[in-house]
């Protein structure tokens, strides 16, 4: 059996539409281009990983309709990926447990100070519960499904992406060492992030995160973290190489 991934959010750290902005985007009817802020469900069997809790995570949970989840990996500690992480408690609630989290060193110095309350002693009635658990580079389990973390920069931002087998999630990058490239190799699907068409000092661009993409030789990717200066969806796409797709929230890819 393999994994299935959930789009939760394929937004950029603004989500689209972006308030207070009346581009042809932002105006746009279709719900390909109505975007929450990234985020993906990796589900085996009755293992449910999120990877970020950005502030829409409370609405990408409910419309999941999860019942419980096993873990959460976090990629780095913008809060655009991070500050939804109090509605954990959902789940403390229901599961009657703490949540496993795992990050590195710096995302757990973020949590602690944004999330203070959730650690201080006496502990406050009803605070998120989480169990931090620190990674680095080396490969680790999550109730024994192996995880690869790749290292790739976000400007000068040390950033982690995830893979899980034959799939790969990457968001905020703008480069990628040869090192790290050589672990995602043999990919089936290979998620990215494209910000937009114009050069950034921290995201790759669609050209870029296509020249990476064909760099990997993933058979499938799906680019993500997506701003609402790269067009409509339905335009986009038609103009990428065969094999490539804007993804788009609530899309599923099942069979990894």
């Amino acid at each position: 059996m393999g994994i299935q991934v959930t789009f939760l959010g394929t937004g950029t750290s603004q989500g689209v539409p972006i308030i207070a902005c009346n581009c042809a985007v932002c105006s746009s009817t279709d719900e390909f281009d109505k975007r929450l802020r990234s985020s993906v469900l990796v589900q085996l069997g009755d293992i449910n990983i999120v990877i970020d809790t950005g502030p829409d995570f409370r609405q990408q949970m409910l419309s999941a309709q999860l019942s419980h989840l096993s873990a959460i990996l976090i990629t780095h500690a913008h809060r655009d990926h991070l500050s939804g992480l109090d509605d954990i408690r959902g789940f403390n609630f229901s599961m009657k447990k703490s949540i496993d989290l795992y990050c590195e060193p710096l995302v757990e110095q973020a949590i602690r100070q944004e999330f203070y309350y959730a650690f201080q002693e006496p502990k406050y009635p009803g605070v998120p519960e989480m169990t931090i658990h620190q990674i680095g580079q080396e490969a680790f389990e999550v109730q024994g499904i192996e995880i690869i973390p790749i290292r790739v920069y976000h400007h000068l931002l040390p950033v982690l992406g995830f893979r899980f087998g034959n799939f790969a999630y990457i968001t905020d990058a703008n480069s990628i060492p040869d090192l790290e490239i050589e672990k995602l190799k043999g990919l089936d699907v290979l998620v990215l992030n494209a910000l937009r068409h114009e050069k950034h000092i921290s995201h790759f661009t669609l050209n870029e995160a296509i020249e990476m993409s064909q760099k990997i030789g993933a058979k499938r990717t799906y680019f993500t973290h997506i701003s609402h200066q790269l067009g409509q969806h339905k335009d986009i796409q038609k103009t990428l190489p065969d094999g490539m797709f804007l993804a788009y929230d609530g899309l599923k890819l099942s069979g990894l």
